[in-house]
């Protein structure tokens, strides 16, 4: 037997983390299994809402990852198809009673489960009727706004990455292998590590120089990345995110690295010369070891 849990989790931020609190809570006063659905992928990805533009918080791994963390006994993943999409609140409730033996559902304040979408508190009362204790917990609030992943990406995207930190309740994280570059950086006496993602839905910080952890051979080192589009330097324009590791020198082309975003220093821009954007690289050091 089981208590559930179930929706996307993306972020597993400190609305979540309430829930995954109770869950944990209740399973181990009744001696069931804490157990959270999930989907992959996102939702709306499948049905093609703005699916262009949606970025994840967390890839799979990452998820999981963080949800076994906090306690939680198993997690399972149901495929999010066009099939899936078209069950009911009813059949969902009846398919977590019947297939995962749940003897109750916690739900947060915005779930929306089933084809029909129905809000928690109707959810819950269908629940009560499918033979299901139900729950619905209230929003978490951190200095008068309610956390939500929407809200999350949006700070993010804008650069505002100790505002997203706050809300998650952990430093935002890239995860990704280090590849070649141009070697402008070492040209320029900055190496830098470019990183490409495993997961490319991933949110990005907007463009800008941020103040970083980065975590590579197994160690954690300070660092400042730069998201965007090296305007001084000539090249394709493609995005890239390349980290400045402090007071490090080995080479790591093809090596596992995490960065960790702690604090946003300045908007990335166009400098006159390679000079100038070389004094300003030794003024975001200092502004980075600070």
């Amino acid at each position: 037997m089981a208590v559930v849990a179930t929706g996307f989790f993306d972020g597993v931020h400190l609305g979540h983390r309430r829930v995954v609190s109770e869950l944990v809570r209740q399973a181990s006063a009744r001696g069931e299994e804490a157990l959270v659905v999930t989907f992959w992928p996102h939702p709306r990805t499948v049905l093609q809402d703005d699916a262009r533009t949606l970025r994840l918080l967390n890839s799979l791994e990452e998820k999981k990852a963080l949800l076994s963390a906090l306690g939680v006994d198993r997690v399972e993943v149901l495929d999010f198809s066009r099939a899936f999409s078209r069950l009911s609140t009813r059949a969902y409730l009846d398919l977590l009673r019947e297939r995962f033996d749940a003897t109750c559902v916690l739900l947060g304040y915005d779930n929306r489960i089933g084809s029909d979408l129905l809000a928690a508190p109707q959810a819950a009362r269908l629940a009560h009727e499918s033979g299901l204790e139900a729950q619905v917990l209230e929003p978490l609030s951190l200095g008068g706004v309610t956390v939500s992943s929407t809200k999350i990406r949006t700070a993010l995207g804008e650069g505002r990455v100790e505002d997203a930190s706050a809300m998650l309740g952990y430093p935002y994280m890239l995860h990704g292998v280090v590849v070649a570059g141009n070697r402008m950086g070492r040209t320029l006496g900055f190496p830098t590590a470019n990183m490409q993602l495993y997961e490319p839905l991933k949110q990005l910080p907007g463009n800008g120089v941020y103040c970083v952890e980065a975590e590579v051979l197994g160690r954690k080192y300070r660092g400042m990345c730069n998201v965007g589009v090296r305007p001084t330097v000539a090249g394709s324009g493609a995005l890239t995110i390349e980290t400045h590791i402090l007071d490090f020198d080995e080479d790591i082309y093809g090596l596992d690295m995490r960065v960790r975003f702690l604090r946003f220093l300045r908007p990335e821009r166009r400098f006159d010369s390679l000079d100038a954007l070389r004094t300003q690289l030794a003024a975001d050091r200092s502004d980075a070891l600070r």
